[in-house]
This record gives structure tokens, C-alpha cells and sequence, in this order.
């Protein structure tokens, strides 16, 4: 029979953080299963064919996340929004979001790729400007959320740090629309006229560590348990079957 006898102020200390660190593990776990889950989403679209924009808007675009897209349309290089603080090879730039209409008239957006901070004024990279109709492909991602701690958009200053996909269509003359308002389009790596933007920018090699941190937190709440035992077990308040450490 094992009788325990806690003290205050080591349970007191000792329990939240046993249970938080618990909590980290089986969050992580989830965590896990949520990474693998887009991994799948990855491998899977990234093997299919692109697919045309009417095929995309047929049903939920989000089943195809991480899919091709071809699409046509003319680029409002004078509606570009710039995602601040994004790297390339250790070099500090921007990413340029630009509105393309359809010849239908409808309006998404089309993250064109990075550029140097130098290269932020549009007429030093003028070759990239394209007017008329282009045909292009794209990347099918989800419209972004502010993460906890990030900085946040400041809109009348053109300062984005994520996609805002229906602010930033209204700003472009969009209409509201549910489908349009949950993605946008990363380049692909097709080069652009004059090097600039540089497309390819999509994170699709995405490392799936959360097993290692559960193990990690699981084994912080294992020493804590065993350190808690044996401080019980020294001053003689854990007793096991009639035994009782002296005091």
C-alpha cells in the first residue's frame, strides 16, 4: 500500500506546473495530427494538375489549398500591397501582393513574390510591371489571421505583416464575395520580366517536430513526479507498503 502525505508548499508549487506541462504534451499530440493533416493536403495538390479558376470556385477553394490554379487577367500594379519583414537568402525585403481583375471583372489577389526594400518603389523594377492580359500560375492559399504577439496591419499606410484577403480586395474594388475572400495566389517560380518580384516564395517543405516536444514535455512531468516522490520520500511523509523513510 502506498500512503502519501503532501506538503503544502511543494504540491502547491509542483501540481500546476505538473498539469500544464501535461496539457503541453497531449497539445502538442494535436498538434501533430494538425501538421500531418497539411502535409497530406500539400503532397496531394501539389501532384494534381492546375486547375482553372471556375474549377476552383466550384465548392469550397479550400479543398484545394496548396493546389495550382491557372488564371488570366490584368495585374492593378497601382493597387499593390507590400507584406513587410519577409526574408530571402538572409536579406531583408517585401512581398507584393497585386489585384488581378478577371476579364469578368472579379478581383483577387496575387502575391507576385520578393523583392529587396530597395526595389519596394515600383520604377526600379519596371520591366516586372506587366500591363495587358498575362496568363499565370498560382498557389492556393488561405486567407491569413493575425498571429498571437504579431504585429498588426496598418492599412492606410500600405504596412501589411499578413494577407487580409477581404480588406484588401475591398481596397482594391472588389465586391464581397465568401469564396474570393478566403484565398489568395502565391506565385509559382516562373521568373518574372526583369528578375523582379521573385515568385517560388510558398513554405511547402513544413517540418513536423510536435512528436519530439510532446516526448519532451511528457518527460518534464515524469521528473517532476519522480522529484516530488522522492522529496515526500525523504522526509518521510510517502510510506510504501509499511515502509516509511526515516526523518
Amino acid at each position: 500500500m502506498i500512503r502519501l502525505r503532501p506538503a503544502f508548499w511543494p504540491t502547491l508549487v509542483s501540481l500546476p506546473i505538473f498539469v500544464v506541462a501535461l496539457g503541453l504534451g497531449v497539445w502538442q499530440i494535436e498538434r501533430r495530427e494538425w501538421k500531418r493533416d497539411i502535409l497530406q493536403r500539400i503532397e496531394t495538390n501539389q501532384a494534381a494538375a492546375p486547375i482553372t479558376l471556375d474549377a476552383l470556385l466550384q465548392g469550397d477553394p479550400l479543398r484545394h489549398e496548396y493546389g495550382r490554379v491557372k488564371i488570366a487577367g490584368t495585374l492593378l500594379n497601382d493597387k499593390e500591397f507590400y507584406l513587410a519583414s519577409r526574408n530571402l537568402k538572409n536579406k531583408v525585403g517585401l512581398q507584393v501582393v497585386t489585384p488581378l481583375r478577371t476579364d469578368d471583372g472579379r478581383i483577387l489577389l496575387f502575391n507576385r513574390g520578393w523583392v529587396p526594400q530597395e526595389a519596394k518603389d515600383a520604377q526600379r523594377r519596371a520591366q516586372g510591371q506587366v500591363a495587358g492580359v498575362v496568363d499565370l500560375v498560382g498557389i492556393v492559399r488561405r486567407n491569413q489571421e493575425r498571429r498571437q504577439f504579431a504585429p498588426e496591419n496598418v492599412p492606410d499606410r500600405n504596412v501589411w505583416f499578413h494577407v487580409d484577403v477581404p480588406l484588401m480586395r475591398r481596397m482594391a474594388g472588389g465586391a464581397p464575395d465568401a469564396k474570393l475572400d478566403a484565398f489568395f495566389l502565391d506565385a509559382d517560380a516562373a521568373p518574372n520580366p526583369g528578375g523582379l518580384p521573385i515568385g517560388g516564395q510558398t513554405r511547402l517543405n513544413i517540418p513536423n517536430d510536435h512528436l519530439q516536444y510532446a516526448i519532451t514535455w511528457f518527460l518534464i512531468a515524469l521528473a517532476l513526479a519522480g522529484v516530488y516522490l522522492a522529496y515526500h520520500w525523504q522526509n518521510g511523509r510517502l510510506t510504501v507498503a509499511g515502509r516509511t523513510k526515516a526523518v
